[in-house]
């Protein structure tokens, strides 16, 4: 498959035309046509329909877009390893799910720096379907997340548990009611413990799936929710917030999620800096 054609496939589908994908990849509609053309003549099957309207996708074309997006992302990262930055000899691709990465991700960073300074390292903060995709498609050489899925040619290692506590603004003796508790997306397995622990707890008047925009919120306004203890701690110690008493805890784990194919070597490095990042981050 060339590459050029997956792309000029994705471009079509993004404009929804031949002629704007010609127009932003600086060809002639001509050309763009003939690559669509050959695409089709490789799958056997027409992957777009065309009408004055511009290009609609086929059912076939739908199956496809999902490789091409994949192709694509495989063959930029594949151009990033070759082109490793001076001194390096190979690089590493990490993606950390949006709620775990503080403190976390700057530990391992610091960590990677000073004990393998002969790896490159990229990094990016996602959801954690699209890290898990991307974990499968080959585009990252490891995820970290809660809740790891289990997924075929994906392994998942536990890399801590953590508690999730529920905690207040002061003063501890004012009384607080049910409106003032901020939901806070921990994801289903939280929401059904929650659910179970608090039967009676009316829908939240505030929710907001980011915990750290949360905190921040909660810190402005007063009030309580659930977050991760490691996170809060130094809150807990400057006495900006506490913890509400008697309130359960419910175990929040995470996992290294890393492909069976992965460089067992490399593998070793990031999952000891990993450990070491986790020690100081819970």
């Amino acid at each position: 498959m060339d590459i050029a054609i997956a792309r000029t496939f994705l471009e079509v589908v993004k404009t929804g035309s031949f002629v704007g994908a010609a127009s932003n990849l600086n060809l002639t509609q001509t050309a763009v046509s003939a690559r669509i053309r050959v695409l089709e003549e490789q799958l056997d099957c027409a992957v777009f329909i065309r009408n004055k309207a511009g290009a609609k996708l086929t059912p076939a074309g739908e199956q496809f877009l999902r490789f091409a997006t994949t192709l694509v992302q495989v063959w930029a990262r594949a151009q990033r390893a070759v082109a490793l930055p001076p001194g390096r000899e190979t690089v590493v691709t990490a993606g950390v799910e949006l709620s775990l990465w503080n403190p976390l991700l700057r530990h391992w960073l610091l960590w990677m720096r000073r004990e393998c300074p002969e790896i490159a390292v990229r990094t990016q903060i996602d959801a954690a379907e699209n890290l898990m995709e991307q974990v499968q498609d080959g585009s990252l050489d490891v995820a970290i997340l809660y809740a790891a899925p289990h997924r075929p040619g994906v392994v998942a290692e536990l890399l801590f548990e953590e508690k999730l506590v529920m905690v207040r603004t002061p003063p501890t003796a004012a009384p607080l009611s049910p409106q003032d508790h901020v939901q806070i997306d921990w994801g289903d397995e939280f929401a059904a413990s929650f659910q179970a622990a608090f039967p009676d707890h009316p829908n939240a008047v505030v929710s907001i799936s980011y915990g750290p925009l949360a905190l921040e919120y909660i810190l402005a306004a007063g009030g309580s929710g659930y977050f991760r203890k490691g996170f809060v701690r130094p809150y807990l110690e400057d006495n900006r917030l506490a913890l509400v008493q008697n309130s359960p805890e419910f175990s929040y784990s995470a996992y290294v999620v890393h492909s069976t194919k992965a460089d067992p070597g490399v593998m070793d490095r990031i999952r000891e800096g990993l450990h070491v990042a986790a020690k100081i981050a819970v």
